[in-house]
């Protein structure tokens, strides 16, 4: 049985419920990007899923739909160098935090997928799956997701050689290829193995 967790939270007195989630963390180059939505109650948006279960055109339109209808949004991103700083954990905290604390209204509550966020100035919980069963998770997902694939294809313009704009930064057969073939430019992730070992060979 899915549990309405916006809902409950809203019963509890928390009306305003954020969600937040992250695109780009498996992914070894490019940056990271989160998406942080509050809905409007009044407009509801059909379609919401996890990004990744839905096709490119469908995450297109359902973002357009987002932007116009939800009560607030915001993104916010971490560059390859900074994910080296800080690590993947703490940029992912971090790139949830910000978007957060980015959005129009204030929540009263946040709901982030999979790990606990502090720093909101509000209560908030991680969500095991939360892209899966929490509307504002997944309407946090489409926006993080679009945002980062339309600026992973605006670095295939400037690196081409990487096919950025088919496998996105992600680690696919084809990127371990190229990366062995050019070695890394400057959005790939030392702190990934691959990219350290491709440096080397280079």
């Amino acid at each position: 049985m899915t549990v309405d967790l916006e809902g409950v939270l809203r019963r509890a007195g928390f009306l305003v419920v954020a969600g937040a989630d992250e695109a780009g963390r498996g992914a070894c180059a490019g940056p990271l990007v989160a998406g942080a939505v509050v809905l409007n109650v009044k407009e509801q948006i059909d379609g919401l899923a996890d990004s990744k279960a839905l096709t490119a055109a469908r995450r297109e339109r359902l973002y357009d739909a987002i932007l116009t209808r939800a009560r607030a949004w915001a993104v916010a991103s971490v560059d390859s160098g900074e994910c080296d700083r800080l690590g993947m954990q703490r940029a992912n905290l971090e790139v949830l935090r910000r978007a957060l604390l980015r959005l129009g209204v204030a929540p009263d509550f946040a709901l982030t997928d999979g790990f606990a966020v502090d720093g909101l100035g509000c209560p908030s919980l991680g969500v095991w799956k939360g892209d899966q069963v929490a509307p504002c998770v997944q309407a946090a997902s489409i926006l993080a997701k679009v945002t980062r694939d339309r600026v992973m294809a605006g670095w295939h313009e400037r690196y081409p050689e990487y096919g950025f704009d088919v496998h996105k930064g992600y680690v696919t057969a084809e990127h371990e290829r190229r990366l062995a073939r050019f070695g890394p430019c400057p959005i790939h992730r030392r702190c990934f193995g691959n990219v350290r070992a491709a440096d080397r060979v280079g």
